[in-house]
């Protein structure tokens, strides 16, 4: 991304300035901070545009999409709702009721999307007080809009205007409809499939792939969220005006997780018999290591007896490992792990063999000798990692002597209907409070990590789920409301020159609107205690 250094003598937008330097570009970083190309300036700048190869740019255009699909259908029938989720193969799943009209909405929403995108209709940020805010969403049939503000305390509030529609979806906006040209509506299942670019896939739309597993998991998670009521920021809300619904609201969260763990144990404990590795997988701060301390658990209750091995251990020497693109050792490669000696030990250890395991000194980076193992008969061996599902780091186990486990939270939680919020911004609240609490890391150098961190569970994790025998749905409905005294004090300390400030931003946003739970009333034997500390396990 080039960086241009400039010193305008007038006034003028990012947008005019990006015609001829970047016409392709969405938004821009200006003297290090995200602004939309409305933003007007003058005088000495730093300024980089970003296309839809950023993942700032990428979120914007979603956004914009989100918005443009629901003025469409607002302006066809205001009678219709519109709930969009995050689903399978990287879309987003939008449901709509009120259609009596009985809408072809896929031929009609790709038609006049395309309609906007060649009109180039401008999308304005207007400010106004939150009382006259308020009043434009109940003047036009938007009440559900209104919620939220029982949780806010701004004088001013913003929405965004595009002709004379507004609503405001917790981010930043397109300057225009132009701006929005790839996308793809079909139905699907008993909604609708909305695709748009990804920012690493240079900006092209994923190839759509069915994802049955994780797709089931989903709709458990939805059929959840329901069951407690819990799908909206303002109903955990409801859940934290008193200790004893705070209490409640955690129990039943707790309880979901202890029957997922009894219907795992249960799953596992009829092919015993024939299981001897029992995989764990799941992308960052997804709780594998607290979740894999309970199935021993649970296992344990049955009857059976699992042993732990660690992938870690068998990590090369950094000087034998692949490089990334910058020349250094790619840790996170498979092949940074001695994958021959591992098949050769695991093998070895199912066929009743006494073995020498290795042990990773990570002070020296050398591999030293490690404990003698020789499995019982009742014994099963339990692996995680973020390769614990890669076929080739087992290959030489046949796939009926192995269970796989891919664990991750799949949060059916929004700001309202309209404005889902990402489980990957859970796992990196999680994240972020985890590393300020257990590895002195700050919260602006966790967000600075995290694209990285991401790039490597698209290169290695998610292509993966698909071989799980269970998918295990990490997901605490109340987490939101005890992250939130850890994260806030962290990411406010954020400067708004830094280049993280607009991820912080984005994360404060929507947890101000959040209301704290004590955090003394999580049980220790909780999944989130990883991350917030006092876990039973530690």
């Amino acid at each position: 991304m080039k960086t241009h250094l400039l010193n305008l003598e007038n006034e003028t937008t990012l947008k005019k300035l990006s015609q001829d330097m970047h016409p392709n570009a969405l938004c821009a970083r200006v003297n290090g901070r995200l602004r939309e190309l409305n933003y007007r300036l003058k005088g000495r700048h730093e300024i980089i545009f970003l296309d839809l190869t950023s993942r700032d740019a990428m979120r914007i255009y979603e956004t914009s999409l989100r918005y443009m699909i629901l003025k469409i259908l607002f302006e066809k029938d205001p009678n219709i709702k519109v709930k969009f989720d995050y689903s399978i193969s990287r879309s987003i799943y939008m449901s709509i009721s009120g259609n009596k009209n009985n809408i072809d909405v896929c031929s009609f929403l790709n038609g006049k999307l395309k309609d906007l995108s060649e009109q180039a209709i401008p999308i304005e940020r207007i400010t106004k007080t939150t009382k006259e805010i308020k009043k434009l969403y109940l003047d036009n049939n938007m009440t559900h809009k209104l919620k939220i503000f029982k949780y806010r305390d701004d004088e001013f509030s913003r929405v965004y205007k595009c002709e004379k529609y507004i609503n405001y979806l917790y981010g930043y906006m397109v300057p225009d409809t132009s701006y929005i040209k790839n996308f793809n509506v079909f139905s699907y299942n008993n909604g609708f499939i909305i695709q748009y670019p990804r920012s690493d896939l240079n900006g092209n739309i994923p190839v759509f792939k069915e994802e049955d597993k994780y797709k089931i998991s989903l709709k458990k998670a939805a059929f959840w969220s329901k069951i407690i009521n819990g799908d909206t920021i303002d109903r955990i809300n409801d859940y934290s005006s008193s200790k004893i619904k705070s209490v409640s609201f955690i129990q039943m969260c707790e309880s979901k997780h202890s029957s997922m763990l009894y219907e795992l144990g249960h799953e596992i404990s009829i092919r015993y018999d024939q299981l001897k590795l029992i995989a764990i997988a799941g992308p960052s701060s997804s709780g594998k290591t607290t979740f894999a301390r309970r199935l021993e658990i649970e296992l344990l209750s049955k009857g059976l007896n699992p042993i732990r091995i660690s992938i870690d251990d068998y990590y090369l020497h950094p000087n034998e490992v692949p490089k990334d693109e910058k020349g250094k050792p790619d840790l996170e490669h498979i092949n940074a792990l001695d994958v021959i000696r591992f098949n050769n030990d695991i093998k070895s250890l199912i066929n009743g063999e006494t073995v020498l395991l290795p042990h990773f000194n990570f002070h020296t980076k050398q591999r030293e000798k490690g404990k003698t193992l020789k499995l019982k008969k009742d014994q099963v061996i339990l692996i995680e990692g973020i390769h614990a599902l890669n076929e080739k780091l087992t290959s030489s186990i046949s796939r009926e002597k192995k269970y796989l486990i891919y664990i991750s939270p799949q949060t059916q939680l929004h700001i309202d209907r309209e404005s889902p919020i990402k489980s990957s911004d859970i796992r990196l609240l999680r994240r972020i409070v985890r590393d300020c609490v257990y590895r002195n890391t700050s919260a602006e150098e966790t967000i600075a990590m995290w694209p990285s961190v991401r790039k490597g569970e698209f290169r290695w994790i998610y292509g993966n789920q698909k071989y799980a025998d269970y998918i295990f749905n990490s997901e605490l409905t109340y987490e939101l409301s005890v992250l939130k005294e850890h994260a806030i004090k962290r990411l406010k300390i954020i400067d708004d020159s830094s280049p993280q400030f607009m991820k912080a931003n984005y994360l404060l946003k929507f947890l101000k609107y959040i209301r704290e739970i004590d955090n003394s009333i999580v049980p220790n034997q909780s999944l989130i205690r990883e991350f917030i500390g006092g876990s039973v396990f530690e």
